[in-house]
């Protein structure tokens, strides 16, 4: 094994270990979680996390095996299975986040309506939809034979070792990333991009009432306007930091594979390294989905909290940290005069007017 070799290989192990860990902990997350279970896109994630988990116990070992021995892993039946597998989770998780994107377009563009447009059962037929879609492509590769184990990205996927069949499995390969790949990736700009839209429209509600409020409080606290100004920029990118998260794993894990398998399809000096890298980079969705999708949302990291305490046999809420922020708040109070303290009192409850219409907006950032 060269250099590069050891590299790759290095670089599989840590996307499987770091791949299980995380999708194992949002599968105990799920579990633990009542509330977690009763919303709709949880089904959504589940899918998501199960086809991860898949993909990282079956597939990526085999590739791992294919870059260390140069050659394909176990018999023609194995290599057909796993390549088979292979096909079908891929398209089941560009698919899975599809479906996640139109249910927070549902969620955020027609608020009012969202429980009566997306169900259980209307999400169990999105779900059914996804594993008919993505299951059709690999039946029809693996009975003509089109599977196997592929040299260029050193795994068992889809592969045409006859010469006379190459005009149709060039138009099936042209088929398959078109409504799997492209497919996803223009569902997910639409709904995402109509989310940002949704979301950028209440932002400037929210900035024009926290302006307004600032105006007229003239002699308000300066520690106090300036917090204001710092959450509305922080308010003002957040979304479009969370949506180009979305879109650009997306693009950034499974683009250079896709690309390679069409450019592959008429070019055949194509770097070997070149394509274990791609497939890498498709692998490290598994990695990536758990984070961008789970575990740092916030209901995910307060059930951690829960399990954590749980463990510890420690109380979830705290209440000497509760009993500590009044004295600092105090403390706050006291840097002024008392008539400044009587104008923070009266400032304070125009803030309080102002935060019912920013907890409204708000409910668009929750399903982001």
């Amino acid at each position: 094994m060269n250099i590069w070799e050891v590299i790759l290989a290095f670089l599989v192990v840590v996307l499987i270990l770091v791949s299980l860990l995380s999708n194992v902990l949002v599968l105990i997350c799920f579990l633990y979680s009542a509330d977690i279970r009763k919303q709709v896109p949880g089904l959504f994630i589940l899918n998501l996390t199960f086809c991860n988990l898949l993909m990282t116990v079956l597939n990526m070992p085999l590739t791992l095996a294919g870059i260390i021995h140069k050659n394909q892993p176990g018999g023609d039946q194995i290599c057909h299975v796993a390549a088979f597998l292979e096909t079908f989770l891929t398209t089941n998780s560009m698919l899975s986040m599809a479906a996640l994107s139109i249910d927070r377009w549902i969620a955020v563009v027609f608020p009012l309506s969202y429980h009566s447009k997306m169900r259980y059962k209307d999400a169990a037929l999105i779900l059914s939809y996804t594993w008919l879609h993505s299951v059709s492509f690999p039946i029809v590769a693996a009975s003509l034979s089109w599977v196997g184990f592929h040299h260029l990205y050193a795994s068992c996927t889809l592969y045409n070792k006859r010469p006379e069949d190459r005009t149709q499995f060039v138009i099936f390969t042209g088929f398959f990333h078109t409504l799997s790949f492209i497919l996803s990736l223009i569902v997910l700009c639409f709904t995402y991009l109509k989310v940002l839209k949704v979301a950028r429209f209440h932002c400037k509600r929210i900035d024009v009432i926290t302006m307004q409020t600032l105006v007229l409080l003239v002699d308000i606290h300066p520690s106090v306007r300036e917090r204001c100004l710092e959450e509305q920029r922080r308010r003002r990118q957040r979304a479009t930091k969370k949506i180009s998260t979305f879109i650009g794993t997306f693009v950034l894990c499974f683009a250079p594979y896709v690309i390679t398998r069409l450019v592959e399809l008429s070019v055949d000096n194509i770097e070997s390294h070149w394509g274990v890298i791609s497939k890498c980079l498709a692998y490290s969705k598994a990695v990536s989905d758990p984070f961008v999708y789970s575990l740092l949302r916030h209901q995910y990291k307060k059930t951690w909290k829960d399990i954590i305490n749980k463990i510890l046999k420690r109380s979830s809420i705290n209440s000497s940290s509760a009993g500590k922020e009044s004295p600092r708040s105090c403390q706050q109070l006291n840097v002024v005069s008392k008539a400044d303290r009587h104008l923070a009192c009266t400032s304070s409850a125009a803030f309080i007017t102002t935060s019912v219409v920013k907890m409204a907006a708000s409910c668009v950032f929750l399903f982001i």
